[in-house]
C-alpha cells in the first residue's frame, strides 16, 4: 500500500501551499471525466525513486475558539487513523500559539512518527525564534518556505527516509492484486468471505499494511490472487464527511496496489457522489476494474431488472464504460463464482499485447473508414503505432501534428481497437507523438 503522508496544523500555517507545492504539478483534471473530485485532499508524489500518498487536512473556519479546537482534534484523529507519517506544520512568522500546543499534545499521545515543519521561514538568519518550537517535543524543527519552494527538497529527503523498500511478494507477477473498494457498508468484508469460501485450496490471512486492511492470498486452479479488502471503520464516525474522508483514503492505499479493481455498489441504494468519487480515482489510477452490484437479493426483480440497473450505472459512471457489471449477493453467494471467472478475463485483457503488425492494419483500416481530422487545411497523418506497455494497454501513434490529435478521433481509435480485440475490463490509453522532422 502506498506510504500515507498527512499534513497537520492549524488554518493558514501554509498546509496547502506546501502540498500544491509537492503535489499540484501531478494532479491532472479531465474535464469529460465525470465523478472525478476536482478539490482533491490527496495525491501521489515521488522522491529519490520512492512513492508515497499525501494527504492535506484542510483549514478550518471555525466561528470560536471551542470549535477552532474541537475541529483541529478531528482532523488531527483522521491523520492519524490513516498515515504512516505525519508533518506538523506551523508558522514561522507567528511563532508558537497555544492551539500548536494543543495538536502537538494529539499528535505525542498517537505515537506515530511526527516531523515538526515551520513554515514561512524566508530569512534564514533570523534564528532568533527557533528554540521556542523544541517546546513541542518532536526534535529538530525543519525551516521550510512552502511559497518559495526554500528547503522543500530537504524535507522531502527526510520524509523518504521513513519508507521503506516495498516487500518482495509485492513484486511477484504471478500473483493477481484485487482492490475491493466502496464507500461503506456496501458489503466489501462480507463478499470477500463469500469469495473466499468458494473451492479455496490455499488461503491465509496476514497483517495488511494498514491496521485495518487484510490481505488474504487465495489459489484455484493453478491461479494465485491477494485480495485486498479495504475493511470497514473500527470505530463509528459521527459525520458523514469523515466517513467519505476515511473510505477515500483507504481506497486510494488498495488501489495503488492492485491490479483488477472490485468496485462494489449497493443494489439497495442510489449511486452516490462518493460512489463516484471512489471509482473514479480506479478508473485515474489505470487499473482494471470489475463493477460489482451488492445485496441483489434485496431487489424487487419484477419492478427492478438488471438492464435497467446497467443503464443507471453507465450513465452515471460514464466514464468507465469498459468495466463488466455482475449482480451478486454476498450473503446468498449469489453469483459470487463469477468474480474469479471476471478477474481472471479483465486481468488479461489488461496484460494483452497487439502484435504491430495487426495494430498498423487496424489504424489503415480506420482511417480509411473514417478521415482524420484537418485544421486550416491540414491533415493529421498516422504514420505508425505501437504499443508500449500494458496494466493498461497504451499505444503510441506517431503523427504528423499532435495539435491535429482532437481527443473526439483518439476515442474513436480507442473504440476501433475495442471492438477489435476486446479490452473488456480495462482502460486504454493513446497518446500522440509527433515524428521527428515533422512541423
Amino acid at each position: 500500500m502506498s506510504f500515507i503522508v498527512a499534513v497537520v496544523g492549524k488554518p493558514n500555517v501554509g498546509k496547502s501551499t506546501l502540498f500544491n507545492r509537492i503535489i499540484g504539478k501531478r494532479i491532472s483534471i479531465v474535464d469529460d471525466k465525470p465523478g472525478v473530485t476536482r478539490d482533491r485532499i490527496y495525491g501521489e508524489a515521488e522522491w529519490n525513486g520512492k512513492k508515497f500518498t499525501m494527504v492535506d487536512t484542510g483549514g478550518v473556519e471555525p466561528a470560536s475558539k471551542d470549535i477552532i479546537l474541537s475541529q483541529m482534534k478531528r482532523q488531527a484523529d483522521f491523520a492519524i487513523e490513516t498515515a504512516n507519517l505525519i508533518l506538523f506544520m506551523v508558522d514561522g512568522k507567528e511563532g508558537l500559539t497555544p492551539t500548536d500546543l494543543d495538536v502537538a499534545q494529539i499528535l505525542r499521545r498517537s505515537g506515530k512518527p511526527v516531523l515538526l515543519v515551520v513554515n514561512k521561514v524566508d530569512n534564514y538568519t533570523n534564528t532568533a525564534y527557533d528554540y521556542e518550537f523544541y517546546k513541542l517535543g518532536f526534535g529538530d524543527p525543519i525551516f521550510i518556505s512552502a511559497v518559495h519552494g526554500l528547503a522543500v527538497g530537504d524535507l522531502l529527503d527526510k520524509i523518504t527516509d521513513y519508507i521503506e523498500e516495498p516487500h518482495i511478494l509485492s513484486e511477484d507477477e504471478d500473483i493477481i492484486k484485487v482492490a475491493i473498494i466502496g464507500k461503506p457498508n456496501v458489503g466489501k468484508s462480507s463478499l470477500l468471505n463469500a469469495i473466499l469460501g468458494e473451492e479455496r485450496v490455499i488461503v491465509s490471512d496476514i497483517p495488511g499494511t494498514t491496521r485495518d486492511a487484510i490481505d488474504s492470498y487465495f489459489e484455484i486452479n493453478g491461479k494465485k490472487m491477494l485480495f485486498i479488502d479495504t475493511a470497514g471503520l473500527r470505530k463509528k464516525s459521527r459525520i458523514s464527511e469523515d466517513v467519505e474522508y476515511y473510505s477515500t483514503v483507504r481506497a486510494l492505499g488498495a488501489i495503488d496496489r492492485a491490479d483488477v479493481v472490485l468496485m462494489v455498489l449497493d443494489a439497495s441504494q442510489n449511486i452516490s457522489e462518493q460512489d463516484k468519487r471512489i471509482a473514479g480515482i480506479a478508473h485515474e489510477a489505470g487499473k482494471a476494474v470489475i463493477i460489482i452490484v451488492n445485496k441483489w437479493d434485496l431487489i424487487d426483480k419484477d419492478s427492478h431488472t438488471t438492464d435497467e440497473f446497467s443503464k443507471k450505472i453507465k450513465n452515471e459512471l460514464a466514464f468507465m464504460q469498459y468495466a463488466p457489471i455482475v449482480y451478486v449477493s454476498a450473503k446468498t453467494g449469489q453469483r459470487v463464482g463469477r468474480i474469479l471467472e471476471l478477474i481472471n478475463f479483465v486481468m488479461d485483457n489488461y496484460t494483452f499485447r497487439v502484435k504491430t503488425s495487426l495494430l498498423n492494419e487496424l489504424v489503415r483500416e480506420a482511417t480509411a473508414v473514417s478521415e482524420p481530422p484537418s485544421i486550416k487545411g491540414k491533415k493529421l497523418k498516422i504514420f505508425y503505432a505501437t504499443q508500449t506497455g500494458i496494466k493498461p494497454p497504451t499505444f503510441i501513434f506517431f503523427v504528423n501534428d499532435i495539435k491535429l490529435f482532437h481527443f473526439s478521433y483518439a476515442r474513436y481509435l480507442e473504440n476501433t481497437l475495442r471492438q477489435t480485440f476486446g479490452f473488456e475490463g480495462t482502460p486504454i490509453i493513446i497518446k500522440p507523438r509527433q515524428r521527428k522532422g515533422e512541423d
